[in-house]
């Protein structure tokens, strides 16, 4: 159990944890920032009215077009939630692509296609809801309740999990912790790949087009980053030490393939293999920009860069895998071939 505690001259004094009562304030901060449960999507609709008579609390949708169930327990018992959850899921799963049309119009007043292109600045998928996941807030579940979300998740690939908030409260503040009891990243690949093609063991990772990151800083200084806000740079989070990255740079092609060699770190704290600081080698707008403000700021990467081309050489055919991610991982089996075959790395050396 989450504990927080106020760190005085006398010692430490334990703050007053709260009931999880303030469901529509905690909604209303998920709705804002789905981040919150570990999702990176966005709201189409809030109390979303089933064919069954309920409501869904949020109904959300990520990049793939892709489904996401959001529900705070409220006075439901742990179980009880979850069950609710899955029945939820036995309706959206039966939403059609034109469905998910409607009920956005219907939830938002405005069209999908323009509210994701607002989110993700493309068009929105063609085929929607291929897949879904289920997430229930709480303040906590008992130890079964646990099992058996672990159970649906890991040995049947249900996409479900539990998002863990609480409240703190003492002197007239209060703090809000987030946990959750399962990896969402790795929540979402269990659910997704029955309906995609295996992962490759690569990973895509991009930094715009030439004006924006110019791509001989990234190979000379061995390192990979993102900035534009934490939508961007949580990315990195996805790109753990020994992570095989091939470098896509937009209208250009691919440029590069290495590993990863460090966590992410704020590029105004990221030092050089040489002792040197990132920033005081580098000191460019990208890097630099909003160094003092952790939510703005830019974020690194080490990467050992093992093969690179020029620009000149960018390796692409019509229709390679690229998208808006910072970072995300290959499942094009055509793609991941033809980079391994263009870089010049067998099977087994370009996997994760």
């Amino acid at each position: 159990m989450t504990r927080l505690f106020r760190i005085t001259e006398q010692g430490l004094i334990e703050s007053r944890r709260k009931p999880l009562d303030l469901e529509r304030r905690i909604e209303d901060w998920v709705a804002r920032d789905l981040s919150l449960v570990g999702v990176d999507g966005f709201v189409i609709g809030r109390q979303v009215a089933t064919d069954h008579g309920t409501r869904i609390d949020l109904l959300a949708m990520d990049e793939d077009g892709n489904l996401i169930i959001i529900e705070l327990k409220r006075d439901r018992s742990p179980r009880d939630i979850v069950g609710q959850v899955l029945d939820y899921a036995s309706w959206v799963r039966h939403l059609t692509t034109k469905d998910v049309h409607d009920l956005v119009r219907t939830a938002t007043g405005r069209s999908l296609p323009d509210l994701y292109r607002d989110r993700y600045g493309k068009a929105v998928p063609e085929t929607l809801n291929a897949s879904h996941q289920m997430i229930v807030v709480a303040s906590e579940v008992d130890e079964a309740t646990k099992r058996i979300i672990e159970y649906l998740s890991e040995e049947h690939d249900v996409g479900i999990n539990a998002s863990f908030f609480n409240i703190f409260g003492d002197q007239g503040h209060e703090w809000l912790t987030t946990d959750s009891l399962l990896d969402q990243e790795e929540v979402k690949d269990r659910a997704v790949k029955k309906a995609r093609a295996p992962w490759s063991g690569l990973y895509y990772v991009t930094g715009g087009a030439e004006e924006d990151r110019p791509w001989e800083e990234l190979r000379q200084h061995g390192i990979f980053s993102a900035d534009g806000g934490r939508h961007y740079t949580n990315q990195l989070d996805r790109l753990e030490v020994g992570a095989p990255i091939f470098y896509y740079q937009k209208k250009t092609g691919y440029l590069g393939f290495g590993r990863v060699t460090t966590p992410k770190t704020l590029a105004s704290d990221f030092v050089l293999a040489d002792g040197r600081k990132l920033t005081d080698v580098l000191p460019t707008r990208y890097l630099t920009q909003f160094s003092d403000d952790p939510d703005r700021a830019a974020y690194v990467v080490g990467v050992d860069w093992q093969r690179t081309y020029p620009r000149n050489e960018a390796k692409t055919y019509q229709g390679i895998f690229a998208n808006q991610a910072i970072a995300c991982k290959i499942y094009d089996q055509q793609t991941a071939d033809f980079l391994r075959e263009q870089f010049g790395l067998g099977a087994d050396e370009a996997t994760a």
